[in-house]
């Protein structure tokens, strides 16, 4: 794929590795052969958990603490489904404006259940305050749920305060990392984040393959997801039609079959990722965005993003006129970038990208503005 243009869309869909037709190929043949060998119990059985360690691994979290789902969303409503909002005083659920649409469906829907959610706004459409955002934490929080990184405008939440400040006053903290994880470095057990929710079809380059939920470790065996299935049950081959009993391992975050294709799909990916030093990519997606930033700035564009790199993610946002139309000519040109409504065109350089594919798509911009 990146011998055929410039691909800078790593926070909408990642470029497939070369080895992934190989694992489809892997998939389809060990499915074939399951007359002799049966697939389910010697191959399929265990590679959620070694996809899931591998994303444990991108992460900076520990083994065994990473259960594969259908889709960030699913993890988040698996999430949501350990807490009682109709009981007790931690009833709030606090996010923000900058979150992805379909975390916030997930908290709507909870209002059925007796959850109060408190969204923080963003008074520009690129930032949140963090100092309002901290305040809204009190006694009577249960969750903060907000993204680490905005989907929409690539501002970053300062982590470590939003966690030190939840667990104060006796609050979890989930982050949606789909915009961070593979991008940056992250150190999950060294934070104390209670959950971490993300994909693979992104920064991964995993496709639109798999969800995922980390757990801190201590949370594991507390927690008692009401969103589950036979995968989570502690002998799920016995069948047993009794009242749930939860494996003691990461895996009571499982519910139904998983998806074994996907998981297949996502492994080459995870595997790449998961050899690189995230502050050498972290390092380098800083200096070109940071370049691209002050290069939309001379030429008079509007950035929609943070121009702080210490507040921004791995992508640029550049608000321009007609930007399907920019788009579809930079298509045209063999230049992958994306756009959304109120944003504008979104790029993001990766691990993979060269100095002078960053800079070919900035002139033929210009060219066409």
């Amino acid at each position: 794929m990146l011998e055929d243009g410039v691909y800078l869309m790593s926070h909408s869909l990642g470029p497939q590795p070369r080895a992934v037709r190989e694992s489809m190929g892997d998939y389809l043949g060990r499915w074939q052969a399951s007359l002799a060998k049966n697939a389910w119990k010697y191959d399929w059985w265990p590679l959620a958990r070694r996809a899931g360690d591998l994303v444990a691994r991108i992460l900076g979290a520990p083994p065994g603490t990473v259960e594969m789902q259908p889709s960030a969303t699913v993890a988040v409503a698996v999430v949501a489904s350990c807490f009682d909002f109709a009981r007790g005083p931690r009833r709030k659920v606090v996010t923000t404006a900058l979150d992805f649409p379909s975390m916030g469906y997930v908290w709507d829907a909870q209002r059925r259940l007796g959850a109060e959610v408190l969204v923080v706004p963003s008074d520009d459409g690129v930032h949140v305050s963090m100092d309002r955002l901290l305040a809204a934490i009190d006694e009577e929080t249960c969750l903060v749920a907000v993204s680490h990184v905005s989907y929409r405008s690539s501002f970053r939440v300062d982590a470590a305060a939003l966690v030190a400040a939840a667990h104060e006053k006796g609050a979890h903290v989930l982050l949606d990392v789909y915009q961070s994880a593979g991008a940056m470095p992250l150190d999950a057990a060294r934070l104390g984040v209670d959950f971490l929710v993300g994909g693979t079809i992104k920064w991964l380059c995993g496709g639109p393959a798999s969800g995922y939920l980390y757990v801190r470790r201590d949370l594991i065996e507390r927690l008692e997801p009401r969103l589950t299935g036979w995968i989570a049950h502690a002998e799920p081959f016995d069948f047993l039609y009794d009242a749930m009993e939860y494996d003691d391992s990461i895996r009571r975050f499982a519910h139904g079959t998983p998806n074994v294709p996907g998981l297949y799909s996502a492994l080459p990916g995870l595997e790449i990722l998961a050899q690189l030093d995230h502050g050498e990519v972290r390092a380098e997606s800083l200096r070109r965005t940071d370049w691209m930033v002050e290069q939309a700035r001379e030429r008079g564009w509007r950035l929609t993003c943070p121009l702080a790199g210490e507040r921004r993610g791995g992508a640029v946002m550049i608000d321009l006129p007609e930007p399907k139309r920019l788009v579809a000519e930079l298509e045209r040109r063999r230049i992958a970038v994306d756009e959304r409504p109120g944003v504008g065109l979104r790029i993001s350089p990766h691990f993979f990208n060269t100095d002078a594919e960053v800079a070919e798509a900035l002139e033929a911009l210009a060219e066409l503005v």
